[in-house]
């Protein structure tokens, strides 16, 4: 390590004409970048490199699909009363049947693809202080580090949620060697923190997020902005175990100051448009593009284009782009029949016909093959994936009311998004007591965000897993037999078991 150095020293000199009193890692250089000594490791050579960092992060959205989109679908809707697992095998039928073990795979994939992108926000946040290029500004640094943190915050807050204690990784490990060993361990095997601890992390990256990110970009909703920040904070006071439903209510009425609303429409969020419509018909899915991309509803999506699409949408449905692409087997995420049937119970809502879609396939798993129910908000190769909505938002500050007692408050704002999908106002006995209310309060969640990755997670945020997961087996025809009931233990899922047998220090949860 000691020779690299000398050499990145005489490469160096030789290059810049030095002196004795010249510091090679004054100046970057394709030389200098990754050189390390026994105290200093360059790993932004220069403005650029932190730039290309950057778009990587801004990219893992777009790139992780799997982890945070797919399997997180799998986790909170099929796991769920929504959905069924929709293709039954040994990775998803476990989330549908309430089998889920520590060797299940998808959680592995799940737990590594998170894992990974913190240690990339932690590339950024512990190293762009290090830049001694001059045409990267101190607000820059800033800036780019508070938009790693909101990323790290936001991976942390779906980790916390699906494992509870989970490892807090908040450096980079360096090299092993005899002498830094001691050191170094503990990064490469860390045991896993407390869950309040882990709350307690992220809402510090979130709100130093809130202090140099920039502000919202409304024509680009790929950006970790100080809206994406408060966002997060309001769902993570919300969710935290000593939670703080005023802060929930301050930072969405400050996404309202943001500019953020619900669409006139809930089908511009989810539709396909025809871009060319003089062809003919047996083209026209080649010219089908998402019709809105950076609503104002939208606080933070992933985008797809033609040259860099969403293949996600081949796993859960027929892509309106390609209509008979990959339609030869079983998709995931079916709407279960008890969904299907809430839907129904609210005559002419707007929102049923853009969640779920009917097809003609080659499979009678669930329905009749003639007449075959399939997840609809991803529908084109596309479409955007929404990460967060305000509608979501929004209604969580009527949970907050809720909470306080304002059930007349929580009311006024669940008839928002009534009204939205074409439905009346709640009854007045809907808001005369606590319980009235929540349960509206809940149902309209489920059908605002069905489909999005929300209903596990209200569920266990409302207490409301056994009384409604341990009933819904008997009374949906279409759901396969339960395999364990529900209880306290079901909050969390297991540890992937190839982690723990990589990592002595971890510790299996309780009840796997």
């Amino acid at each position: 390590m000691k020779t690299k150095y000398i050499i990145s020293i005489l490469s160096a000199c030789l290059m810049a004409s030095c002196s004795l009193g010249y510091d090679p890692l004054d100046t970057y250089s394709d030389v200098t970048e990754g050189v390390s000594t026994d105290s200093v490791q360059v790993v932004f050579k220069d403005k650029e490199a932190v730039l290309s960092h950057r778009q990587t992060l801004l990219d893992v959205y777009k790139n992780g699909q799997e982890h945070w989109y797919l399997d997180m679908l799998l986790l909170a809707e099929s796991h769920s009363d929504n959905a069924y697992a929709g293709s039954p095998n040994a990775e998803t039928t476990p989330f549908e049947v309430n089998s889920i073990e520590g060797s299940n795979t998808n959680l592995k994939r799940d737990w590594n693809g998170h894992m990974g992108n913190i240690a990339q926000a932690n590339k950024m946040i512990c190293h762009i202080d290090e830049v001694k290029d001059p045409s990267l500004t101190d607000a820059e640094k800033r800036q780019y580090k508070a938009e790693a943190k909101i990323l790290r915050g936001m991976i942390y807050f779906d980790m916390v949620r699906i494992w509870g204690n989970v490892p807090l990784v908040i450096t980079t490990a360096g090299d092993i060697s005899s002498e830094t060993v001691t050191d170094v361990y503990p990064a490469y095997f860390p045991p896993q923190t407390d869950e309040l601890t882990i709350y307690q992390q992220i809402e510090e990256d979130l709100l130093e997020g809130l202090q140099y990110a920039q502000n919202n970009t409304p024509d680009d909703k790929r950006q970790f902005t100080k809206s994406v920040a408060r966002a997060l904070l309001a769902k993570v006071y919300a969710e935290k175990p000593l939670r703080d439903y005023d802060k929930v209510i301050k930072y969405v009425d400050e996404l309202a100051s943001d500019g953020f609303a619900l669409l006139d429409n809930f089908s511009d969020l989810f539709e396909v448009v025809l871009t060319d419509p003089n062809l003919p018909p047996s083209q026209e899915n080649k010219a089908i593009e998402t019709k809105t991309r950076n609503s104002k509803e939208t606080i933070f999506e992933a985008q797809f284009f033609p040259a860099n699409t969403n293949w996600v949408v081949w796993m859960l449905g027929r892509p309106l782009n390609d209509w008979t692409f990959y339609f030869t087997w079983l998709k995931w995420i079916t709407p279960s029949r008890d969904l299907i049937k809430a839907f129904n119970s609210e005559t002419g809502d707007k929102r049923y016909e853009q969640t779920v879609v009917y097809y003609q396939c080659d499979w009678n798993v669930y329905y009749p093959a003639n007449n075959y129910a399939f997840m609809y908000k991803c529908r084109s190769a596309y479409n955007s994936m929404i990460k967060m909505r305000y509608a979501d938002l929004l209604l969580l500050k009527a949970e907050a009311l809720i909470s306080k007692g304002d059930y007349a408050g929580a009311a006024q704002i669940i008839n928002q998004t009534r009204r939205r999908a074409g439905l009346s106002a709640l009854p007045t006995s809907a808001s005369a007591s606590k319980d009235a209310i929540l349960n509206a309060y809940l149902k309209e969640r489920r059908l605002e965000l069905a489909l999005e990755g929300q209903r596990w997670f209200d569920l266990v945020r409302l207490d409301k897993v056994e009384e409604v997961m341990n009933a819904v087996y008997a009374k949906d025809e279409g759901r396969p037999a339960q395999v364990y009931p529900f209880t306290s233990l079901s909050y969390i899922l297991p540890i992937p078991q190839d982690v723990i047998d990589q990592n002595p220090n971890l510790v299996q949860n309780p009840g796997y």
